[in-house]
């Protein structure tokens, strides 16, 4: 059986950066798929896939876009945040993910995923004792590793690195700047979202002590976590928290929500647990702490994109047998 893979998901978000380290790491041959277009659109799912995927290939997806048409597609589930999406995006992802979404792990009899926090949500909705879920875990780039030598703080921040949807919970940070005064904040966020997300700062008058940066390579964004006195994820869902990750393999301590299970499976002792998700003032007296402590972390073992790679392949050619 020929190996198509879905090569439309590389870039800088997060499945994109998996994919990006994931494919050329495959031990076993592979072919694009060739498509275009987006694989994040719901009616993707129900497009021509060509001769090969519809008959005798099959298709390994880095991401969770759904192929209808494809004989067997093998997906990787990294979460299932979008189930909670406020509004009516809930319902639009409710219907891709019981329809197109289900059908092709069901068909397939397995998927991959991240985390056993991510297992576990998907044992729960995928309700079909017959699919096998394996974790491959993630990886983590060797760019994203401790100073060497003394770190001088001239400046000190705070680094947070995601986005402005509501799960990763920035506006409870912002609000707590507010009230930590002493505390610079500087936000990696995708370039379309500055001018919102500006705004949100702009509202609560603390825009001054904070700086919005984009687009960043994982060297420069290396340099922004060992540079950090710690760095906030205020997430209150995640499937993985490679953000987490990156910055206790560059040295620096993680201030989290101690009810993201995803995240505290991550730093464990390498940082600091908020207990209540929204409490501005909590997270106040928290990042204050930690602008002003100097305390570095060591980096946890593992979290190796060749062995994520290894797992996959190992994967992949079971249902290829």
């Amino acid at each position: 059986m020929t190996l198509l893979v879905d090569d439309r998901y590389r870039g800088t978000h997060g499945i994109g950066r998996y994919a990006s380290e994931v494919l050329p790491r495959l031990t076993l041959p592979w072919e694009p798929l060739g498509l275009g277009g987006t694989p994040f659109s719901g009616v993707d799912a129900f497009r021509s896939v060509g001769p090969a995927a519809a008959h005798d290939a099959l298709v390994y997806s880095p991401g969770y876009g759904a192929l209808l048409r494809s004989r067997r597609q093998l997906l990787t589930l990294h979460d299932l945040i979008q189930l909670s999406s406020p509004g009516l995006d809930r319902w639009k992802f409710a219907a891709y993910y019981s329809g197109p979404v289900r059908a092709v792990v069901r068909r397939a009899g397995l998927v991959l995923t991240v985390s056993e926090t991510s297992a576990r949500a998907i044992r729960s909705w995928v309700n079909d004792d017959d699919v096998e879920i394996v974790n491959a875990g993630n990886g983590c780039s060797e760019a994203f590793r401790p100073p060497e030598g003394a770190l001088q703080r001239s400046d000190p921040y705070i680094l947070f690195v995601g986005n402005g949807r509501a799960h990763k919970n920035l506006d409870v940070v912002l609000d707590a700047l507010s009230a930590a005064r002493d505390v610079r904040l500087v936000a990696v966020v995708p370039e379309r979202e500055v001018a919102e997300l500006t705004a949100r700062a702009t509202q609560r008058h603390v825009d001054a002590r904070v700086r919005w940066v984009s687009n960043l390579g994982d060297e420069e964004l290396a340099d922004l976590y060992r540079g950090a006195s710690s760095t906030v994820m205020p997430s209150t869902l995640e499937g993985f928290g490679l953000p987490a990750l990156e910055s206790i393999r560059c040295g620096t301590p993680v201030v989290y929500w101690a009810g993201c299970e995803a995240v505290a499976e991550i730093v464990g002792y390498r940082g600091r647990a908020v207990a209540s998700a929204d409490d501005a003032h909590e997270w106040a007296s928290a990042l204050t702490e930690a602008v002003s402590a100097e305390r570095r972390v060591d980096p946890p073992e593992g979290y190796d994109w060749d062995r994520t790679a290894v797992i996959i392949s190992a994967t992949i050619t079971r249902l290829l047998d």
